[in-house]
């Protein structure tokens, strides 16, 4: 039995928040545990709620007041930074998807995006910690060749060592610690502190952004339709 993927979600339109809420309601491995209409409340919330509660997944609208989605996943990630972040916006564009990215939010849909994509980025995001659609990759694309978009969301502090790539790669193809130690005959403890050293030297968040760099810099393949 498919584990349960407890979800919140948060938005200040509530014709937003019961329609996706009923969206996902068909589908037995998702239970949306909270809903609020804005940043502060939801963090009250979080604050007090039970471990059984607590999500696995937020789903955060970006145009939101007082608090917007940007500073929202800021404190979120500070405070809670297992906590994976899905934004769900009508702003989809290149810009807003590169800030995301640097916060380390594991997908971006558009408002517009129909059930099969909100099911499988959900369930893609619980089980892989990212989700890239289609469109996230044609995205990708247009940062491979221009260094001022990659200084954008990159702040490399050294080159990546042959070793650290050997590391990248494998974290891209979503092996734990201990297996990626056992592929490279190392200790478990060793790959920590190159995964650590990979995310200082990159200046990202979390894995998210060293699959990101991984992708643009051809590290690590994708197929990219353009």
């Amino acid at each position: 039995m498919n584990e349960t993927i407890k979800l919140a979600l948060v938005d200040d339109e509530q014709l937003i928040l019961e329609g996706v809420k009923m969206l996902l309601s068909s589908d037995k491995q998702i239970k949306v545990t909270f809903t609020a209409n804005d940043g502060a409340g939801f963090l009250k919330m979080l604050e007090e709620s039970s471990p059984e509660d607590f999500p696995d997944i937020v789903l955060s609208d970006i145009q939101m007041l007082p608090m917007d989605g940007f500073e929202l996943v800021e404190i979120l990630k500070n405070l809670y930074p297992d906590l994976k972040i899905i934004i769900l916006s009508s702003h989809y564009k290149t810009s807003v998807f590169g800030h995301m990215i640097k916060l380390g939010v594991s997908a971006f849909l558009p408002k517009n995006s129909d059930k099969k994509t909100f099911l499988e980025a959900i369930k893609s995001v619980h089980s892989k910690g990212v989700y890239l659609s289609e469109e996230d990759l044609k995205m990708l694309a247009t940062f491979k060749n221009n260094v001022v978009k990659q200084k954008s969301l990159f702040t490399i502090e050294d080159e990546l060592s042959e070793r650290e790539k050997d590391v990248v790669q494998l974290i891209c193809q979503e092996f734990t610690n201990k297996e990626i130690a056992e592929k490279l005959f190392i200790s478990p403890r060793t790959v920590e502190s190159h995964r650590q050293r990979i995310i200082e030297k990159l200046g990202v968040k979390n894995s998210i952004g060293i699959v990101i760099y991984a992708i643009i810099h051809d590290i690590f393949a994708v197929d990219i339709r353009l």
